[in-house]
């Protein structure tokens, strides 16, 4: 099984579909557009989450629920800003036209839908919590794009900013088993973004039984999938690192569990 998915030059930066190498509930696509473009997607069977990563676009909504207008969305020229991003909930069975301006860069998550219980909404900057985690080299910050208080089926999203030589996702922790409340089963996908964009970073993701047991070189744009298992992440001194998260599974809840190897360090 291959975790990464390295990053491609072209449009579609990354492409993770559904059932790919583990992955049965959880989607992922990035898109960079280095000119003005128009981009159909169809959310078919599924929920998607479309979130505008930097620079600006227009989407226009066409589904069971209604037809939908949004224009000139976002104002962050990196995700390395102090900002929360636009993004939009987009219902089963619709269409959206992204118009997207030269400079954006735009993540997909997709998830299971279940016949479109929620109708396709707009997800506005100043409705997402943001905040920080952790202490000393553990601290990172988190923007919570469509936590589980939010309406969805299957879908959570949340990016995360993590400053030079810290560690996130951290100590290692995972949720892939069904035993709510002490845990959830999730697929993940981490989008990586790097400041400097020639930088790197390092993520492990393994399970107690080392069936999975891999140790990650990431770079600008790579993707990680996470099927299972403990998932930290490690930056280098002299680089920022940013990553889009993407979870989804039989139950929207996120309930995760810490590697006892490793769990005294909160007891600091």
């Amino acid at each position: 099984m291959t975790l990464k998915v390295k990053a491609s030059i072209d449009t579609l930066v990354a492409d993770v579909p559904m059932g790919a190498s583990g992955l049965t509930y959880v989607g992922f696509q990035a898109y960079r557009f280095d000119e003005p473009q128009t981009r159909v997607f169809r959310s078919e069977a599924n929920e998607l989450c479309l979130v505008i990563l930097s620079g600006k676009a227009s989407l226009q909504v066409k589904g069971p629920d209604g037809t939908y207008q949004w224009d000139d969305l976002g104002d962050r020229i990196s995700v390395f800003e102090e900002k929360s991003p636009y993004a939009a909930y987009i219902a089963p069975y619709s269409e959206v036209l992204v118009t997207a301006q030269r400079g954006c860069e735009l993540g997909v998550a997709t998830a299971p839908g279940n016949n479109g219980q929620y109708p396709s909404r707009l997800i506005r900057p100043e409705s997402m919590k943001r905040s920080s985690r952790g202490q000393g080299s553990n601290t990172r910050h988190v923007c919570d794009i469509l936590p589980e208080t939010e309406p969805a089926h299957s879908l959570l999203v949340v990016e995360v900013i993590t400053p030079p030589g810290n560690s996130s996702s951290y100590p290692p922790h995972k949720h892939d088993r069904d035993a709510i409340p002490k845990e959830s089963a999730l697929e993940e996908t981490y989008y990586h973004r790097l400041n400097p964009p020639q930088g790197f970073a390092f993520q492990r993701v393994y399970t107690d039984n080392r069936d999975i047991d891999e140790a990650i070189c990431v770079e600008n744009h790579d993707v990680v999938k996470v099927p299972k298992g403990y998932h930290p992440v490690v930056v280098p001194h002299g680089y920022t690192s940013y990553y889009l998260n993407v979870m989804a599974g039989p139950k929207r809840v996120w309930h995760f569990h810490n590697d006892p190897e490793h769990e005294w360090m909160l007891k600091g």
